[in-house]
C-alpha cells in the first residue's frame, strides 16, 4: 500500500532489524520496502506472517545514505539489518560521496 514519505520520517523494516529515516521524498504516495515486504511506522508493531522475499535478500547497512536513480528520494539507514531497500518497485543503492575540490 503506497503512503507518503516525508522527510524526518522514521519508518523500519517488517522483516528484519533494518530502520530508516528519511532525508529527502518527492511528493505523492510511494511504495517502500524492505525485503520485498512494506516498511512500517517505526513505532508500528511489526505485522505476523510476513517473511523476507529471497529475491530481495542482502543487506542494508548503517549510516550509508541509500538514493533512486535520480536522487529524488534518500534515506539514512539508521539501523542496519536484512533485506535491501526498493521504491516504487526499483532497488535503492548507496549514495556515493562527492568528491570536495583540492585546495592547490
Amino acid at each position: 500500500m503506497p503512503m507518503p514519505l516525508k522527510a524526518g520520517a522514521r519508518l523500519k523494516s517488517a522483516v528484519s532489524e533494518t530502520q530508516v529515516m528519511v532525508v529527502k521524498a518527492p511528493p505523492g504516495e510511494h511504495d517502500l520496502r524492505c525485503g520485498g515486504v512494506e516498511m512500517i511506522a517505526a513505532t508500528a508493531p511489526p505485522p505476523a506472517g510476513v517473511a523476507l522475499d529471497p529475491a530481495y535478500a542482502g543487506e542494508t547497512l548503517i549510516g550509508k545514505r541509500y538514493v533512486n536513480a535520480d536522487e529524488s528520494l534518500e534515506l539514512l539507514c539508521t539501523k542496519g539489518g536484512q533485506g535491501v531497500l526498493s521504491f516504487n518497485g526499483t532497488l535503492l543503492e548507496i549514495k556515493q560521496a562527492k568528491q570536495l575540490p583540492s585546495s592547490d
